[in-house]
């Protein structure tokens, strides 16, 4: 798997009292950058974090782990197993994959953090000092979600010592089931795209395109309303739609074809702002489903921090707090979709209206989420690691001496008390 220079590369930074953080995710670090990539490319700057990939299956007839450096400091470490195996057998190597990887690299003191349930009989037998589970979206309600997902959720956060979710709304759904469930939703880099705002050049792809264009970036798939885009483009066939993403889940046969639609595939983080800064508006035209029930989009503060105005359709954490706000335009139906896309073409001319944005976004920012989560994880610790203590030293009914079933009884009494809400912050949505 690795070697000598890539254990001295990745050992060569680090204070040895800081935990490691060990990431399991659904998510490939290199498809899209969003939540996971803000918030532990900010991990990495105090810690060492390896982000743990499914597995892609090959034709090999060995197994491998593949790890390698990105340039924020994250290790991401990609399982690469012969196809055709069962769950059984795939579960059992990607164990043993991990325990190679934490024996090679002296990972000793460190904190699971998930992304997905479904990763974790991979983990289950690891003693980490802290679990986190970083609920980001309803994945059972996501095309094609396994039947297991459920059961392995319940799981989850049954060992999770804290529950971050992506958005107030699956706060709310999630709260009840774990008493130290806090609400982070989407955050910003306001300087990336306040790129946007200083008129850089257009992309060659798009700079052929006329005005008024009407933009979106993200992924195509069963959460984008492809029947509201074909509506709009042929009401509005002078407008032109710019969509920028990969199309997953779907099939891109289904996808609307006019003169006046533009797919121009995925971009980089770093391109984004580019992109944005030729749109006259910024569009979220998600369909109204179970899979966007919960939502938080990111792009929403992308957008405006680019200074664009912004439709969307009624999605929750949209609503609320852009759409109360009057920061930005609601609607449902391809009529109201274009009546406000008109209203928000005349809203983005107004300074007012900028500045509003402007006040809104400076209150939060990935820098302050990530801040506030380390805060709460090293308060967590520490406190069960006093609990810990604490009840080491009482004496275990039944017990002459503290021995390992004793002591293995004691530290599950005192990881159930460090569940217990801390009263130096609340349940509720944390300020960032």
């Amino acid at each position: 798997m690795s070697n000598h220079p890539l254990n001295e590369q990745i050992n060569g930074k680090y204070s040895s009292d800081m935990p490691d953080l060990i990431c399991l995710s659904h998510l490939r670090w290199d498809f899209v950058y969003q939540r996971p990539q803000h918030l532990l490319s900010r991990c990495a700057s105090e810690r060492r974090v390896f982000f743990i990939e499914e597995p892609m299956f090959t034709d090999e007839n060995h197994w491998r782990l593949e790890v390698s450096r990105r340039e924020c400091g994250v290790w991401v470490a990609v399982p690469h197993l012969p196809k055709g195996l069962t769950e059984d057998v795939t579960i059992a190597i990607l164990q043993g994959l991990i325990d190679d990887l934490m024996a090679e690299q002296e990972i000793h003191d460190y904190i699971c953090w998930y992304y997905t349930p479904m990763m974790l009989p991979l983990a289950e037998h690891l003693t980490p000092s802290l679990v986190v589970y970083d609920c980001m979206d309803e994945l059972s309600a996501f095309k094609g979600a396994p039947p297991a997902l459920r059961e392995r959720e319940e799981r989850l956060f049954d060992m999770a010592d804290l529950v971050f979710t992506g958005g107030q709304s699956l706060y709310e759904a999630k709260r009840d089931r774990h008493p130290q469930a806090y609400a982070f939703p989407s955050s910003i880099e306001a300087a990336h795209f306040n790129q946007a705002r200083q008129a850089p050049a257009d992309p060659a792809d798009q700079a052929g395109i006329p005005h008024p264009r009407m933009g979106f970036y993200g992924v195509l798939d069963e959460r984008f309303d492809i029947a509201l885009l074909d509506q709009i483009a042929q009401a509005k066939p002078e407008w032109q739609f710019v969509m920028i993403g990969p199309v997953v889940k779907i099939d891109p046969a289904s996808l609307p074809r006019y003169a006046n639609i533009h797919y121009l595939g995925g971009k980089s983080y770093s391109e984004l702002p580019h992109y944005l800064a030729g749109w006259d508006v910024a569009l979220l035209p998600f369909a109204r489903n179970e899979s966007t029930r919960f939502i938080s989009p990111t792009k929403t503060p992308e957008y405006l921090a680019g200074g664009k105005p912004v439709v969307s359709t009624p999605i929750r954490d949209v609503v609320r707090p852009y759409g109360e706000q009057n920061l930005v335009q609601i609607a449902e139906t391809a009529e109201e979709f274009v009546a406000a896309i008109e209203t928000a073409m005349q809203q983005g001319q107004d300074p007012e209206w900028l500045d509003r944005v402007d006040a809104f976004l400076s209150q939060t920012s990935w820098d302050r989420t990530w801040s506030t989560m380390s805060d709460l994880m090293q308060k967590t610790i520490a406190r069960k690691q006093q609990q810990f203590s604490e009840a080491m030293t009482q004496p275990v009914a039944g017990a002459s001496k503290p021995g390992k079933s004793a002591q293995a009884g004691v530290k599950r009494s005192a990881q159930s008390a460090a569940k217990e809400p801390m009263s130096a912050v609340t349940d509720k949505e944390v300020a960032i």
